[in-house]
């Protein structure tokens, strides 16, 4: 893509339509091994990429919600796909909620986001007091002091890269039941683990700018999208609490409001199947 490289992760139905995914954080392109059987058993070309500075994607300074969408364009047309849709799981959901908001409906066929991030969505940490304390902690230094957040993720890569252990276990301690029941599948967790690790392969720069976007306020107006998009939410959420994405939800003219009764965070992974059917229908309905 030009001069900068976005690795990015294929899984399911390599004939199928276009789904592009934005992995969480910390996370990356091997996310997609999370949703390979469910894509495939929907017959979907599951594709997640790397966003700039992460995992095997190049830095790219001074990156914007736009030119994310942007980027997204290039990789579908690289890929060979016209319509396309785009998920979003955590931090990887206010991407796919950029996306509503920037490219053609015409060519962007299904738009999901799954417990997103949406902190930034009506100004600056506009959601901190719904948050847990973590991000809570973490808006604050994103927004005022950058050493401090830079320092908070270094540690958290420390963590997850040389301390797996410690790792799963700080992250099942702010988790619900649901959420546990997930994480107790070995290969799931594993899968999880290797996805996080490869997040820092190249340091914390580009999560924390990832990061940092999340929290300040929003360049588009999800106020103004009038397209379909489907929010996915469990109502037991401890990471990214249901209020959040029900107050955006609820000011998007086009939102479609998916609760999952005591589900957690990772509804992404045990309503897969779920959710993948939805994006599956919608892609094959749309216009040629």
């Amino acid at each position: 893509m030009g001069s900068r490289t976005l690795a990015y992760l294929e899984t399911g139905d390599d004939g199928g339509p276009l789904v592009i995914h934005h992995h969480g954080g910390p996370s990356s392109r091997l996310e997609a091994l999370l949703f390979d059987s469910c894509a495939s058993a929907h017959g979907l070309r599951f594709v997640c990429v790397d966003r700039p500075g992460i995992g095997g994607s190049d830095l790219q300074p001074g990156r914007t919600f736009a030119s994310w969408a942007n980027d997204l364009q290039t990789l579908a047309d690289s890929l060979g796909a016209q319509q396309f849709a785009v998920t979003g799981w955590s931090e990887g959901g206010p991407w796919a909620l950029a996306a509503a908001a920037y490219l053609d409906p015409g060519r962007l066929a299904h738009v999901t986001c799954i417990a997103g991030a949406s902190y930034g969505t009506f100004g600056d940490n506009w959601a901190v007091k719904y948050q847990s304390s973590v991000d809570a902690l973490g808006g604050r230094l994103a927004l005022h002091f950058q050493p401090g957040f830079r320092l908070m993720y270094e540690l958290l890569g420390l963590s997850a890269t040389h301390f797996e252990a410690n790792y799963l276990q700080a992250l099942r301690k702010s988790m619900g039941v649901s959420d546990q029941e997930v994480l107790a599948d070995e290969q799931v967790c594993q899968s999880f683990l290797e996805a996080s690790r490869e997040c820092f392969r190249q340091g914390v720069e580009g999560l924390v700018a990832d990061a940092t976007m999340l929290y300040e306020a929003w360049p588009f107006d999800m106020t103004k999208v009038t397209r379909p998009v489907h929010f996915w939410q469990g109502t037991d959420d401890k990471l990214v609490p249901e209020p959040i994405n029900r107050m955006v939800a609820d000011k998007t003219p086009g939102a479609i409001w998916r609760s999952i009764s005591g589900g957690g965070h990772f509804i992404a992974i045990s309503h897969a199947n779920e959710i993948l059917a939805q994006v599956a229908s919608d892609l094959a309905k749309a216009p040629t």
